[in-house]
């Protein structure tokens, strides 16, 4: 039986708009959709008849599929001959471990593409008025896991640099360990006022953004209930949400419309 092909596909931060032409035919075409916990489910109603529709999702602490398991299930599916399309939310390329599927999937011959997607860290800060690079305001943007613990030996971050080399900096999943983070770049030469936001939900219509520095941020959240998904955004960028925040006003449109 000749082998099949496998898709891995970034769906984007969450708005079902920002997924690529590309991605949108792999949905349509594909037999087996493997799909992720933040991809939204909008985009599931585009697979063709009969497409079989595996959830992989994972959450902090929680684990449906387990990493090695969704290796198994795109060699067995593409072994049978079928068309299958591994879908992740934003991009695959930025934390979607779409290295180490890949690296699998040229292990055992099989045929594979990348379809890179809209990455939440420049995604949110955008529908929140954000831009994470401006003229006058931002050069340098870094995108970096948030969730390493130093006290599980986890954090491996360049603390320095990120403090005194880098304009922006997006966090992912960063939420629960925001006191840690914000202490870390003051610690390391950040200024304690230096702005931050925090973006709930991004480019969905559930979408919430706090802002704060680093030295109030943490509590603020705990305050407002935040919590995952968020990308936290820290950087002279933040403050021009005021100015030109425009994702709210769109949503407020389209509730008076409906």
């Amino acid at each position: 039986m000749k082998k099949g092909k496998v898709y891995l596909v970034g769906a984007g931060p969450g708005d079902p708009k920002l997924l690529t032409i590309y991605g949108l035919e792999c949905i349509q075409t594909s037999d087996v959709i493997a799909y992720d916990r933040l991809v939204n489910p909008t985009l599931l109603e585009y697979a063709k008849e009969g497409a079989e529709l595996v959830f992989c999702g994972k959450s902090p602490g929680r684990h449906h599929l387990i990493q090695d398991e969704i290796h198994t299930l795109l060699v067995d599916k593409a072994m049978e001959g079928k068309k299958v399309t591994r879908l992740k939310g934003g991009d695959p390329c930025v934390f979607g471990r779409v290295g180490e599927e890949a690296e699998v999937l040229a292990e055992h011959g099989i045929d594979y593409e990348i379809v890179p997607g809209v990455t939440a860290g420049i995604a949110a800060p955008a529908y929140a008025g954000i831009p994470v690079t401006h003229r006058e305001h931002a050069s340098s943007f870094a995108i970096v896991t948030g969730h390493g613990r130093d006290s599980k030996g986890e954090d491996h971050l360049n603390w320095p640099a990120l403090a005194t080399g880098i304009d922006t900096v997006a966090f992912y999943m960063g939420v629960g360990n925001l006191e840690y983070i914000c202490k870390q770049l003051i610690a390391n030469g950040r200024r304690s006022t230096t702005p931050v936001a925090v973006i709930e939900w991004g480019t969905t219509e559930k979408q919430r953004t706090l802002t704060g520095n680093l030295h109030t941020i943490h509590e603020l959240v705990i305050e407002e209930h935040i919590q995952n998904p968020a990308m936290v955004l820290v950087g002279e960028v933040v403050q021009l949400r005021e100015k030109i925040k425009w994702y709210e006003k769109v949503l407020e449109a389209e509730s008076i419309t409906t």
